[in-house]
């Protein structure tokens, strides 16, 4: 399988820029690493599906951990592009990376 076209929404290219150059390469091994297939895991890819996290509802995207980092991405699939859209990069504060989330996807 190809790996889908990542693109990243403006907020979320802000949060990589505030992310210092270590992590920004981390971050972008691992988007990069999810991109060969981000569908979710149920149907045999890479990506953890979100639900509703602190009443916040982001059925429908997806997220990849770091860890280490303390990172989450927050990412959509278009499947009819092979997209892979960036929505949000941030700390792994729950509430914080999910209301990030919901309101750059309103």
């Amino acid at each position: 399988m190809s790996t889908w076209h990542i693109e990243y929404i403006k907020a979320a290219e802000k949060d990589l820029l505030a992310l210092d150059r270590s992590q920004q390469l981390q971050v972008l091994k691992a988007i990069e690493k999810v991109s060969v297939n981000p569908l979710p895991i149920n149907e045999g890819g890479l990506g953890k599906p979100l639900g509703s996290h602190s009443g916040n509802n982001l059925s429908g995207y997806l997220k990849i951990k770091l860890l280490k980092l303390g990172i989450r991405v927050v990412y959509q699939v278009v499947r009819e592009d092979s997209v892979m859209k960036i929505i949000v990069i941030s700390v792994r504060d729950d509430e914080t990376v999910y209301k990030l989330a919901r309101d750059r996807t309103k």
